[in-house]
């Protein structure tokens, strides 16, 4: 007989007041801001890796340029690509990769936001094609909506290619590529910032836990699910918010 899910998220508690940004941020520098503090973390490949954001309502997307590091980026540097990846805005061009980005926006009105970079400990299990136990209350975040891409097809650098990858990703938030890294979506750009940085320790705590040769004790899966929840109404922008302020606080130019 299956538990009954405990609750979580709003149902049971939310906060009557949390600390604010301080700042009121345009798309571009809030999306620098992401950039920058998702390097920070150690979510980043030298210069690899690219961020999508397409604003509710729109068809156009933000996105980094080519050649620039995500440590280096600031808000002038945003570039603004169409449905089709032509750059319409932006002073540099950008990734052939794009298209990964563009393909899931199409297909997915839920994926606002596109993540995709190779942080260390998704790509050393990505390597090993062993997607990460979820062996801790924080994996919960991932219940159900983790997805692994098990053939390596080379750089994904056209639309027909990045169509075939979304249909092997479908629904999934979190999807790990074999021997390449990862693709993170969300509604909202705090919602993908936060899935992004947990998967990257979720994969470093399932390797350690390797490590040890013994196997952890399994979480009950109605347990789980209250966590997930709570995680994502409770969690994301809370910690959107901590990565903005700590991020502006280390360079304002950030901003620029």
């Amino acid at each position: 007989m299956m538990e009954p899910v405990r609750p979580g998220g709003s149902a049971v508690w939310s906060p009557s007041v949390v600390p604010p940004i301080g700042v009121e941020l345009s798309d571009s520098q809030a999306l620098a801001v992401a950039f920058r503090h998702l390097a920070d973390i150690g979510f980043a490949e030298n210069m690899a890796g690219h961020i999508t954001w397409q604003p509710e309502g729109q068809s156009e997307m933000l996105v980094n340029p080519w050649g620039l590091w995500w440590a280096e980026l600031t808000a002038s540097d945003i570039c603004t690509v169409d449905e089709e990846a032509r750059v319409v805005a932006g002073r540099w061009d950008v990734t052939p990769a794009i298209h990964i980005h563009t393909e899931l926006h199409r297909a997915r009105p839920d994926a606002r936001v596109v993540i995709h970079n190779h942080p260390y400990y998704v790509s050393l299990l990505a390597s090993l094609h062993a997607p990460p136990e979820l062996v801790h209350q924080t994996g919960s975040l991932f219940l159900d909506d983790l997805c692994f891409v098990e053939r390596y097809d080379g750089e994904i650098d056209s639309a027909a290619r990045a169509q075939e990858l979304v249909g092997r990703i479908g629904g999934a938030n979190l999807a790990i590529l074999a021997s390449h890294g990862v693709i993170v979506t969300g509604r909202t750009l705090a919602e993908a910032v936060y899935r992004s940085a947990t998967i990257e320790r979720v994969c470093k705590l399932a390797y350690h836990v390797m490590l040890t040769g013994r196997t952890p004790a399994p979480m009950k899966r109605s347990d789980m699910a209250g966590m997930q929840t709570s995680l994502i109404e409770r969690a994301a922008d809370v910690y959107w918010a901590g990565a903005v302020r700590m991020t502006i606080k280390a360079d304002r130019d950030v901003l620029d």
